[in-house]
C-alpha cells in the first residue's frame, strides 16, 4: 500500500499548513510499521482521534501473531512515530523486544483512551 497525499493545498498566506503532509486516514490504515533498523513491527490497525482538538493521538499497532491470529494490539502515540514517503512505511524507533513489552491489549478489549493512567502509562513506555 502507498501512503499518498491527499494533494491539499493553502493560500499564498501559508494558512493551512502543518507540520507535515495531509493524508486520508484509510492510507494508513493497514500500513507497515518498521524500525529504525528495517525489521518489520507490525501494520497500524486503526488511529485514535482527539475530538476536542481534531488531532491523531494514537495508532493502533498490531504486532506478533500469524494470519491476523494472536495479534497483539498496542496503542502508540502518534508523535513517537515518522512518516518514510520513500519506504511506504511509517517508522517506530524501538526494538522489537521492547515493543514485545509494550503495554498491550487485545482486539476484543480495548483500553479506556479517557483514562489518564493508561494514557500516561503508554506515553511514558515510548518517551
Amino acid at each position: 500500500m502507498a501512503i499518498q497525499s491527499t494533494g491539499y493545498t493553502t493560500d499564498r498566506t501559508g494558512a493551512g499548513i502543518g507540520t507535515g503532509p495531509v493524508l486520508a486516514s484509510s492510507t494508513l490504515n493497514g500500513e507497515n510499521v518498521r524500525n529504525a533498523a528495517g525489521e518489520d513491527l507490525g501494520e497500524i490497525k486503526d488511529l485514535m482521534i482527539d475530538t476536542a482538538n481534531g488531532t491523531i493521538q494514537y495508532a493502533v499497532l498490531s504486532f506478533g501473531g500469524w494470519l491476523g491470529m494472536g495479534d497483539k494490539l498496542f496503542a502508540v502515540p502518534w508523535n513517537s512515530m515518522r512518516l518514510d514517503t520513500a519506504n511506504h512505511c511509517l517508522v517506530l524507533d524501538v526494538s522489537k523486544e521492547r515493543l514485545k513489552d509494550a503495554p498491550g491489549f487485545d482486539k476484543d478489549n480495548w483500553p479506556d483512551f479517557a483514562d489518564t493512567t493508561f494514557t500516561n502509562r503508554i506515553s511514558n513506555y515510548y518517551h
